[in-house]
């Protein structure tokens, strides 16, 4: 395993990123501060001590930034262990939505904007057609990611959707299954898809929501303008269903690898070396071969940057009967409908203390020195300030 931190490029080369690329939005400060001071003494940390062997241990705070890569293992766990209760005993449909290239300079210049737009299209397409008695004629629900990236880093925005195989009737309150090549054809889904984003897309540029900054400057020219829309609404855009998950407990381990996944994990960093990074990426485009790709260090970061998402912006969010609102009434409605739940899945997933323990090997209250006494919190240490501060 790579013992490289991304912290380590960070604090190497990121002065040399601001004297190239100038000023970040508050949101990359925020992030790069982070990354950089994550378990570190800027952030404070508790001096533990032994019972048994008296040896002080020093535990530096984690950022709990959503970027940082450090910090999203004990998140991600916590989330899957909310949702075990929210499992149903069917199997589930995992369907990708991707945007034509021609938007991602939309997207990077418009995040906001952009990325609430695949939200909305997403989910109005799969609610539209799944209520359609052509297809399913019920209301479905689902959840939903955002990733920004691709393998190798550059700037490539799409949508994870986890689907459970069937939707509840309303006309006689029951439960109707799925086909087992999901409910609605991917070509209907790809037209209807296509149809909704536009639309919200056109709809954003007419109220000034997106902004032609930097590059998108040219598209000021209405000419301009008309020719790309007629060009994105003649493509083929990308949206595919993967086949079904095994059972509940497939799509419980997959939530967990996957939900609060960052743009690059430190395992794939191979080599930091004279200004320069390696790191490894799968080539979908060629029979998704492994290869590594090396880049200047302020390229690096600037393609770490370029997955920052908003303040305060949701790249998980459920829909459907999974909705937060009414949630737990709907679903307690769904396993009415199917039966005596199963709790198969729930007895399979390990609560999250013992998930820390099947990884790490190790108890992390027992002092690591003797191995058998346990330790005790003697002091707490508040955090410095940052080495970057925003000004």
């Amino acid at each position: 395993m790579s013992t490289i931190r991304l912290a380590d490029i960070f604090n190497a080369h990121f002065e040399e990123y601001l004297h190239k690329y100038g000023k970040q939005p508050l949101e990359h400060y925020r992030a790069a501060n982070a990354i950089m001071n994550c378990r570190t003494e800027r952030l404070g940390s508790h001096i533990y001590e032994c019972e048994n062997c008296h040896e002080p241990q020093t535990h530096f705070h984690s950022c709990r930034n959503r970027h940082c890569p450090r910090c999203q293992g004990y998140a991600s766990m916590q989330w899957v262990q909310s949702r075990v209760n929210e499992m149903l005993p069917v199997s589930y449909f995992h369907a990708v939505f991707t945007i034509p290239s021609e938007l991602n300079p939309f997207a990077l210049r418009n995040k906001r904007a952009v990325y609430s737009i695949l939200f909305r299209a997403v989910k109005d397409t799969l609610q539209q057609l799944s209520l359609q008695d052509r297809w399913l004629g019920a209301k479905i629900g689902f959840i939903a990611v955002l990733h920004t990236w691709g393998q190798n880093l550059q700037d490539h925005p799409h949508l994870h959707c986890i689907i459970p195989a069937g939707g509840l009737r309303t006309k006689d309150n029951s439960w109707k299954h799925c086909k087992n090549n999901f409910f609605v054809h991917a070509e209907v889904m790809k037209q209807v898809y296509r149809g909704k984003f536009m639309e919200y897309f056109k709809q954003s540029l007419h109220k000034e929501d997106i902004k032609f900054h930097g590059v998108l400057q040219e598209y000021s020219d209405q000419s301009k303008l008309s020719t790309l829309i007629d060009t994105l609404y003649k493509k083929d855009w990308v949206v595919y269903v993967k086949p079904s998950f095994a059972s509940p407990q497939a799509v419980l381990n997959y939530l967990g690898n996957y939900t609060h996944r960052v743009a690059l994990s430190e395992k794939r960093i191979l080599s930091f070396e004279n200004g320069k990074v390696t790191f490894s990426y799968t080539d979908y485009s060629d029979n998704n071969q492994r290869k590594t790709m090396t880049v200047s260090a302020v390229e690096f970061i600037r393609r770490i940057l370029l997955h920052i998402l908003p303040t305060g912006f949701m790249r998980i969010r459920h829909f459907g009967f999974f909705a937060n609102k009414d949630r737990t009434e709907h679903i307690n409605l769904c396993r009415k409908l199917l039966g005596e739940y199963e709790m198969a899945a729930k007895e399979a997933l390990a609560s999250w203390w013992e998930q820390i323990l099947a990884r790490t090997g190790k108890n992390p209250l027992v002092c690591p020195v003797c191995d058998s006494g346990l330790l005790k919190v003697v002091m707490i240490i508040p955090p410095l300030r940052y080495k970057h501060m925003v000004t």
